[in-house]
């Protein structure tokens, strides 16, 4: 009976939200009404901007609270995240993926590898940064790019 009295008087207890991040939500964007789904591509990182991407969407991070939710189909998907430099491999699935998105697709660039190809640069496999395959409409730069920038550039989409 204790821990039942002491649940119901503590009520709820959780980080407040941080402001709204710099910066206007994108032209593409404003369709979403605040809501975007949202898929992951690794075109050839070092998986450390995807450690940091399920960083933002776990509890303390909590990118879901921001209308930003993860999906397994480009079909589904309003945005791409898109990570690491572009391998020669990856460069025509990535454009296929962007491609099976509904129009107009939304391209995140995470990470100073997939913005300017960062260490990888030059390597006989790499194609180029994501911005020489498709599109990109927002990039995050860092090595690897904090959880909270992440979650910074996915309120710019969801205006929330």
């Amino acid at each position: 009976m204790g821990l039942l009295r002491k649940i119901r008087t503590t009520g709820r207890v959780a980080e407040p939200a941080p402001p709204a991040p710099m910066g206007e939500v994108l032209p593409q964007a404003r369709r979403l009404s605040g809501s975007a789904q949202v898929r992951c591509v690794d075109a050839g990182s070092c998986n450390g901007c995807e450690i940091e991407i399920a960083a933002a969407f776990n509890p303390v991070y909590d990118a879901e609270r921001y209308g930003a939710r993860l999906v397994a189909s480009p079909r589904h998907a309003d945005v791409a995240l898109v990570t690491g430099p572009v391998t020669r491999n990856m460069a025509e699935p990535l454009r296929r993926t962007v491609q099976a998105m509904p129009e107009p697709p939304i391209v995140v660039a995470v990470g100073d590898c997939a913005i300017d190809c960062g260490e990888f640069a030059g390597g006989y496999g790499i194609e180029g940064a994501v911005s020489d395959v498709v599109p990109v409409d927002l990039a995050v730069p860092g090595c690897p790019p904090a959880p909270a920038e992440i979650v910074a550039a996915l309120r710019r989409v969801t205006g929330r």
